[in-house]
């Protein structure tokens, strides 16, 4: 994966998934749940690459940074729970899906009678 495109194709192919620009900048495309519109997925290009922001468990954000080189705290968004994906080819294609979907699974909408946090 290395294109805007690519990046964007991958992530509608999540179930709830659209596409929007709410900055009404065609560089940042957000890709959001339908039911209840939190973001799963930042994609915008910056210093000649692709990056996607994608939301992490805390627990995971220093992994994937310390993996690899071009996992970044986020540009623009929180650093404990989020991280940028530099698109430069250094990470492998399964990686990248593995973050995205953590992000989808970390932002869908709570599941109906799901046990409250005390």
């Amino acid at each position: 994966m290395t294109t805007k495109q690519d990046a964007i194709r991958h992530c509608l192919g999540y179930p709830d998934a659209y596409e929007d620009y709410p900055f009404h900048d065609p560089n940042w495309c957000v890709i959001r749940h339908r039911s209840n519109h939190r973001v799963f997925a930042w994609i915008f290009d910056k210093d000649g690459f692709v990056w996607i922001n994608v939301k992490c468990d805390p627990a995971w954000t220093q992994f994937w940074r310390d993996a690899f080189p071009a996992v970044r705290p986020a540009y623009h968004l929180n650093k404990t729970h989020w991280n940028s994906i530099i698109l430069d080819g250094s990470i492998p294609t399964e990686d990248i899906h593995t973050m995205i979907r953590e992000s989808h699974q970390l932002t869908a909408p709570k599941r109906k009678g799901a046990p409250h946090a005390r």
